[in-house]
């Protein structure tokens, strides 16, 4: 679970693992010296290491920044938004609708489907969790043009919704930040997400435009999709 403190997941973090099973393994060319003996990546040691750091790393652990004083505490009060990209756009979501960011699992695609968002069930540390698609809740465009030679780790995002997790892929992650509340009131405000769907509003952050998703009613829409 997020504790009130300050987290920090980085995309360096993912990248600094081997995901020797998506070049060699049951998901790359199948070379692996390893996997005539475990049949399939998930059975073998280095692939369950890799998922332990990986969960480790994501888990949102506390960063071990200086305590700025109460002082300044109380004129500068911020935010803490998940930053993460679907396609070609960069959305922020409140880390207090978060439970963790977890490494990407197969997706099971249930018979008989009532909702379009609905991807199917994905096996979440043991249990079976309810998959979405956030591309089609929000009604963005899938399609990324990552520069090439460019290595992006997809994730999954575990939300809690009103009847319980739900995870969400997602194609990149960036990291948890504060923002200052006076920038995303100023956001709120302008009126540029006017055309968005269950966005708050839209901001400008280290060159990026970021859409500042509206937790409940994204949340809502969640449920709304699984029933």
């Amino acid at each position: 679970m997020i504790a009130s403190a300050t987290f920090s997941v980085t995309r360096e973090d993912a990248q600094a693992i081997d995901d020797c099973w998506n070049r060699i393994g049951i998901h790359g060319d199948k070379s692996c010296p390893l996997l005539s003996e475990h049949i399939h990546c998930r059975n073998c040691a280095v692939y369950s290491a890799a998922a332990t750091r990986l969960l480790d790393r994501y888990a949102l652990q506390q960063d071990d920044r200086v305590q700025v004083s109460s002082a300044v505490e109380s004129e500068v009060k911020t935010r803490s938004l998940l930053m993460f990209r679907l396609g070609e756009e960069w959305l922020g979501l409140a880390t207090r609708s978060l439970v963790e960011v977890a490494p990407l699992q197969a997706i099971h695609s249930l018979p008989h489907q009532r909702s379009g968002a609905l991807l199917g069930v994905a096996n979440v540390r043991g249990a079976l969790v309810a998959c979405l698609s956030l591309v089609e809740l929000l009604g963005l465009d899938s399609i990324s043009n990552v520069a090439p030679g460019t290595r992006v780790m997809p994730r999954m995002l575990i939300i809690a919704a009103h009847g319980g997790p739900v995870v969400v892929p997602v194609d990149e992650v960036d990291g948890i930040h504060a923002i200052d509340e006076q920038i995303l009131d100023a956001a709120s405000r302008s009126g540029t997400q006017a055309s968005a769907r269950y966005t708050r509003g839209v901001l400008q952050f280290r060159g990026r435009s970021l859409r500042w998703l509206d937790e409940e009613q994204l949340l809502s829409a969640v449920t709304r999709s699984l029933t």
